[in-house]
C-alpha cells in the first residue's frame, strides 16, 4: 500500500505561507514572501531530490495546483524536480476547478476519505502532498498521513499560515530522521506515533 507523506516548509513558528517568492500568497495582508530563497544549499537540494525516487504520485489542494502548473511545466527537465513533477500523475483535491492543463493531473473525484484511501490502495510508492495546507489539515483530521517531511528553517516571522493549526486532540509522532544544512534548516522526518497497549 502506498504511504501518504506531507512535505512542508516551515518556519520555526510554524508558517508555511509564502515561501517561495514575494507575490506567492498574500492572504491576510502576508508581507513576507519568498523567505525560504537565503536558506538553500546542497544538502537540502540533495535531499529533495532523494525522495523524488519513492513518489509515483503527487496531491494537491487547488491554489496549490494552480500555482505549480503555471511554473512547473514551463521548466526544463534538466531541473530534476521539473522533470519528476511534469511525468508523474497529479491529483487535485477540489469542487471547483475541473479542466486541468497540466499533464498528467486530474480531478480526485468523490469525498475526500474514501478517494485519498482508494490512492493509497493503487501501489507502493509514496503519495507526496505538497503546500495545500488547507488540504493537509483534511488529511491529517482524517488520519490519512503516514509521514511528515518538515524542512525547519531558523526563522522566526510572527505572522501567517501555519501548518499546525486547530487539531481534534493531540497527535505524536516519532521522530524518524533529522540531518542539518549548512543554513541551519533542519530536515525532519516523522511518522505518527502508533500506541500500542498491552493486558
Amino acid at each position: 500500500m502506498r504511504t501518504l507523506k506531507l512535505i512542508e516548509f516551515l518556519t520555526l513558528d510554524g508558517v508555511m505561507q509564502g515561501l517561495g517568492s514575494p507575490d506567492e500568497d498574500r492572504d491576510g495582508g502576508f508581507e513576507h514572501g519568498g523567505w525560504a530563497g537565503p536558506y538553500g544549499d546542497q544538502v537540502l537540494m540533495q535531499a529533495a531530490v532523494e525522495g523524488l525516487a519513492s513518489t509515483d504520485a503527487y496531491l494537491f489542494g487547488r491554489r496549490t495546483y494552480e500555482k505549480m502548473a503555471a511554473f512547473w511545466p514551463f521548466q526544463p527537465d534538466e531541473n530534476p524536480m521539473a522533470a519528476h513533477l511534469n511525468a508523474t500523475p497529479k491529483f487535485v483535491a477540489t469542487q471547483t476547478a475541473r479542466d486541468l492543463t497540466w499533464a498528467g493531473a486530474q480531478v480526485l473525484d468523490g469525498p475526500l476519505g474514501p478517494a485519498v484511501q482508494s490512492l493509497k490502495e493503487q501501489g507502493d510508492g509514496t503519495i507526496a502532498v505538497l503546500g495545500s495546507g488547507v488540504l493537509a489539515q483534511d488529511l491529517m483530521a482524517l488520519d490519512l498521513v503516514d509521514g511528515f517531511s518538515l524542512f525547519l528553517h531558523p526563522l522566526l516571522l510572527g505572522t501567517g499560515k501555519r501548518l499546525f493549526r486547530e487539531l481534534d486532540a493531540p497527535r505524536a509522532l516519532r521522530l524518524v530522521d533529522c540531518t542539518p544544512t549548512t543554513t541551519g534548516v533542519l530536515l525532519l522526518e516523522y511518522e505518527p506515533a502508533r500506541v500500542s497497549t498491552t493486558e
